[in-house]
């Protein structure tokens, strides 16, 4: 399955078969490196929060897992972000923005390769979000991230996602090499992406936008 350039779709991350959140993206192409999109700032998203309205980094793993949870929608309020999956990889590569629009840094989100779904009038890509993630600087130096939740969750194999640390981490490791060789997507391939002026963000999030997981 291929998505077509410019079309509107849902990344949406899944928590033990339920939606942990969603972000509405534009395609910026799909082709044999991978899957390419766009968030502008303004962009309709969701996300996982428990009945009192926090979010799972708002309380300790052991409250979060014993909370009933529910959607709740808003919209992405920081920089523009540009969004790489590259094909059957274990993590993506998120291109961040300063406040000027201009690249700051490489962000390797950790991730099970994504699957894709398309119901006709609504399509997206569903990713199971690993935590660990590895930020990256311009000049190729990098830092892991999050390693304190990685570690606190993992405590709970029963009820986190994550099932195998090792291969994680291996994939982090695997990635990181890439970017210290200043190999492709660190070799600056999109660090000057300008989005086409009609690229505005939806209103809202779109009819089927919560659907069930396709993982």
């Amino acid at each position: 399955m291929r998505f077509a350039p410019g079309q509107l779709i849902m990344h949406r991350n899944v928590r033990n078969g339920r939606i942990g959140w969603v972000r509405a993206a534009r395609v910026v192409l799909d082709d044999d490196r991978g899957l390419l999109l766009w968030v502008a700032r303004d962009t309709p998203v969701a996300h996982e929060v428990s009945e009192a309205g926090l979010g799972m980094r708002a309380m300790p793993f052991t409250e979060w897992i014993a909370s009933s949870y529910r959607l709740a929608r808003g919209r992405w309020d920081g920089p523009p972000l540009l969004e790489f999956l590259p094909a059957g990889a274990a993590h993506s590569v998120w291109f961040f923005r300063d406040q000027q629009d201009r690249f700051a840094t490489w962000y390797v989100n950790l991730e099970e390769p994504g699957v894709r779904w398309d119901d006709g009038s609504v399509a997206g890509v569903d990713v199971v979000d690993q935590d660990l993630d590895v930020v990256v600087s311009p000049d190729r130096s990098w830092r892991w991230k999050d390693e304190d939740e990685f570690t606190e969750r993992l405590a709970f194999p029963d009820h986190y996602w994550v099932a195998d640390e090792k291969a994680v981490r291996a994939e982090g490791e695997r990635v990181i090499a890439l970017a210290e060789a200043g190999r492709f997507p660190f070799d600056g391939t999109w660090c000057d992406f300008v989005p086409p002026a009609d690229w505005t963000p939806p209103t809202e999030l779109p009819p089927g936008w919560d659907r069930p997981p396709a993982r």
